[in-house]
């Protein structure tokens, strides 16, 4: 009698017997740009030159996981891309009646990661949300593929439909009321979000578990945190104990940039 075939399934993984060691290597207070957006777009411009890679396992070093929360509390987030960063932050476009959208107008106070699990890094941003000009949002909008500007129509973002078809159908409809070189106009209900940050975090693996998180943090000139002494902040000395502290601190139309050692 010939013995059965075994169609068990293989035994899911163990998360915990997972984990990797981090040696890409080290990041110091000498190390970083003097603001927290040329830090940024000189980890950007590393993050994209490994996605250019063939076989990259960092294909899309702009996605970025965004977190926001309804009036309640109650947080919600997901992956979006990034469009843009300059000074006053990070900019993202969508649907003005998704989910975030809306939790965003009603709770403007939000958070970015960005993942880049390639390079054992991540940076982590919190800070206050804002509705991006309509001019900007056009402009934006029309450098956008075609197809894209027909799916920002088609998509009720968030809501519940019936199916897949409708989806396509709805598509074909938009497609036929503006046909091609005809421009698609842009939606009054879709436009930008930018995070304007407060905190903006560089975080870079190490052995051990020992990671380095070094914080860039505003000081705004008439709210000075308790935690933070005024002759610290008008110095820009590192507090006790806290090597790096203020060592980079920078002077901004919205108040002042320290730069803070986290504990891992």
């Amino acid at each position: 009698m010939s013995a059965r075939p075994n169609h068990a399934r293989p035994p899911v993984p163990d998360p915990a017997a997972q984990r990797r060691c981090y040696s890409a290597g080290r990041l110091h207070e000498s190390d970083l740009a003097p603001t927290w957006v040329a830090q940024f777009a000189r980890w950007y411009e590393q993050a994209s030159a490994v996605a250019a890679e063939p076989g990259s396992a960092l294909p899309e070093p702009n996605a970025m996981v965004f977190a926001t929360a309804d009036t309640r509390g109650r947080p919600s987030a997901r992956t979006v891309l990034l469009k843009g960063f300059d000074e006053r932050g990070f900019t993202l476009f969508t649907n003005l009646g998704s989910r975030k959208a809306r939790e965003a107008a009603a709770n403007p106070y939000g958070s970015l990661v960005f993942p880049w699990h390639a390079l054992q890094r991540q940076i982590v941003a919190v800070g206050g949300l804002e509705e991006v000009s309509r001019a900007e949002t056009a402009a934006y909008f029309r450098s956008r593929p075609r197809g894209s500007q027909l799916g920002a129509w088609t998509s009720r973002q968030s809501e519940v439909i019936g199916s897949r078809d409708w989806l396509d159908r709805r598509w074909a409809e938009l497609d036929a009321r503006w046909p091609a070189p005809e421009p698609v106009p842009v939606p009054a209900f879709w436009g930008g979000i930018r995070l304007v940050p407060e905190t903006v975090e560089f975080w870079q693996g190490g052995p051990d578990r020992l990671h380095d998180r070094l914080r860039y943090r505003r000081i705004d000139a008439d709210d000075t945190p308790a935690d933070t002494s005024a002759d610290e902040v008008r110095a820009g000395e590192p507090r006790s104990g806290e090597p790096g502290t203020g060592e980079h601190g920078q002077s901004h139309a919205d108040g002042r940039w320290i730069v803070e050692r986290l504990s891992p």
